[in-house]
């Protein structure tokens, strides 16, 4: 607490208990008493002070009111901010059955702790990667168990408190982009084969970059209030209206999974906005992360099965592929078991409008989306000839051969459906180089072949062909020129 105090005031206190008097006196400590005036000069003191001493004292009172407040809140905010330093510990996974350790494999890959803690083209796990928020750069961390620069020397308890709570284990608060508001959720159980995993795996020695953040921003107890505002550390709860898959599929998709994490939109602090937004499409890394309620703009329904076979696949009959960083997720959730998937298709489908078709009523509906675009489909054009020139042979409408992968008919896919063009510009971009399933093959960049001209040619013009019931996009030139800034 005394630490605490210094970093807050500057002031050195030594001897407890650390009152408010206490605090108060070294912070306005009283001035040398003055010596005691003649008669004279007290009257004429009095005769020239009697309304200056009036508005003095309101000026001083204000300024001491004002000074003890600002010190309250600098005392509090670093005394809430502040935790002790845990002791570190050696790890012996003999102490951890086989069981264990695998379900803690598949509830790292559920997290996509790789994905986050990877850098390109590094170690898994060993950190590294620059995740950008508006308020600056944070590096994800090393969690190897190397014991210099990873967790190594972590315990369990200084794990789970970093899980729960957003607090390192030397102390320091974590900045949210590490997603602890919904990691919280997760069961003591759960949450000791995470650990024990992690722990059992190769060491990596990998030092993690400091912050890059905006001034002001890389004060770690300013961390304490947001916490205070927006996160409540506790584990999930059933709703005991709802079936046991259901809360299954709810406790992964809003615990460890973190789905929000991208697909609720945040706020102005970097808060998700659960209680009003929830699920309802977010920006994240240049990509749109769809909504995955009734606002989903996918022309088709989502189904339990459909939201099944995406997970699990990464491709649906009537919906698209998943690529960009969604396509890294289903990789990861190879080796959840089906039981896991399917728990969180059936809570997603539940944020569905009702009722919920399955395959039979959702394919005539697919069918008709697609005869439909062909119906309204403006007259060939210098876009549709760039399109059948660079993208026909793979994405046609049923009438040729399969060549790279599956081809599942453009009209049904979400992104051409969009608000915004981000989503089907940067696959077009970048190409799909690691496909989220063999099924689904490798899609060449266009990033060097075709000009921006022609880029957003094709881009419009696709949107124009497989999406007519839709508005034109008006900001692709300007979206394009946005993703070409290095």
């Amino acid at each position: 607490i005394a630490n605490a105090i210094f970093d807050a005031t500057g002031i050195r206190f030594r001897n407890p208990p650390f009152t408010p008097e206490v605090v108060r006196a070294a912070l306005h400590p009283l001035a040398a008493p003055t010596p005691a005036p003649t008669p004279m000069a007290e009257t004429v003191v009095k005769a020239h002070t009697t309304q200056a001493g009036v508005k003095q004292g309101w000026r001083k009172r204000w300024q001491q009111a004002t000074g003890l407040a600002l010190g309250v809140f600098a005392l509090s905010t670093a005394i809430v901010g502040w935790r002790a330093a845990l002791p570190s510990v050696s790890f012996n996974s003999a102490n951890y059955s086989a069981d264990m350790l695998q379900r803690g494999q598949q509830l790292a890959a559920l997290g996509n702790c790789a994905g986050c803690h990877t850098a390109e083209d590094g170690i898994p796990n060993a950190g590294g990667r620059a995740m950008a928020t508006p308020f600056g750069t944070v590096y994800a961390t090393n969690i190897t168990p190397d014991v210099q620069t990873g967790l190594g020397g972590w315990s369990y308890q200084a794990f789970e408190r970093a899980m729960r709570q957003g607090i390192s284990r030397d102390g320091h608060a974590l900045y949210p982009v590490f997603p602890f508001t919904s990691f919280a959720k997760t069961s003591d159980a759960d949450m000791m084969a995470l650990y024990a995993w992690l722990m059992s795996q190769p060491a990596v020695t990998s030092h993690t970059p400091k912050p890059d953040m905006q001034w002001g921003l890389g004060w770690r107890p300013l961390m304490a209030l947001w916490n205070g505002l927006f996160h409540a550390p506790e584990q999930f709860s059933p709703q005991p209206q709802q079936t046991a898959q259901w809360n299954r599929g709810a406790y992964l998709v809003d615990g460890l999974g973190h789905c929000g994490a991208c697909h609720t939109p945040r706020n102005a602090l970097g808060a998700e906005r659960n209680t009003d937004a929830y699920m309802q499409g977010a920006m994240v890394d240049g990509w749109q992360a769809p909504a995955l309620n009734q606002l989903n703009p996918a022309p088709v329904a989502w189904s339990e099965q459909e939201f099944f076979r995406y997970l699990r696949q990464g491709h649906t009959e009537h919906h698209g592929i998943a690529a960009g960083p969604m396509g890294l997720v289903v990789r990861n959730l190879a080796s959840v078991p089906d039981d896991d998937i399917r728990a969180m298709a059936v809570y997603l489908a539940s944020l569905q409008p009702e009722p919920t078709m399955d395959d039979a009523q959702l394919a005539p509906v697919a069918a008709q989306v697609v005869a439909d675009a062909a119906r309204l489909a403006p007259l060939p054009d210098a876009s549709q000839r760039l399109f059948q020139g660079s993208c026909g042979s793979c994405h046609h409408d049923g009438d040729g051969p399969q060549l790279l992968g599956v081809n599942r008919p453009l009209a049904l896919n979400t992104n051409l459906h969009s608000d915004r063009p981000d989503n089907l510009l940067r696959i077009v971009l970048e190409g799909i180089q690691s496909p989220a399933s063999k099924d689904i093959g490798f899609m060449p960049s266009f990033a060097n072949t075709l000009s921006d001209k022609q880029l957003v040619m094709l881009v419009d013009g696709m949107r124009a062909r497989y999406a007519p019931n839709q508005a034109p996009w008006h900001n692709t030139a300007q979206t394009l020129a946005a993703m070409r800034k290095p």
